[in-house]
């Protein structure tokens, strides 16, 4: 089942228990990472580059279900998007 990818208008909802805030994402991402050692040889990763990512399944924390979820409108996207296309 192909996972609905998130926008900056929508979020995702469970289709069975209408849980909105809760989700285990499992993801397969290729990034380009600049690690930046320090003279202990201690890493930090300072820039990541997504240069792809698959979203293989989404579960529901509340009610466990696997891969039952949708695209909903954010609150206040539609009013987002009429004053960006004003502006």
């Amino acid at each position: 089942m192909t996972v609905p990818a998130l926008t900056a208008e929508t979020r995702w909802r469970c289709t069975l228990c209408g849980n909105l805030t809760r989700f285990d994402l499992t993801r397969t991402a290729r990034v380009t990472e600049f690690l930046h050692f320090d003279l202990a040889g201690e890493s930090k990763v300072e820039e990541t580059e997504v240069l792809s990512e698959t979203i293989e399944s989404v579960r529901c924390r509340w009610c466990n279900a696997v891969d039952q979820v949708e695209l909903v409108a954010r609150p206040g996207a539609d009013d987002a998007t009429v004053e960006a296309e004003q502006g």
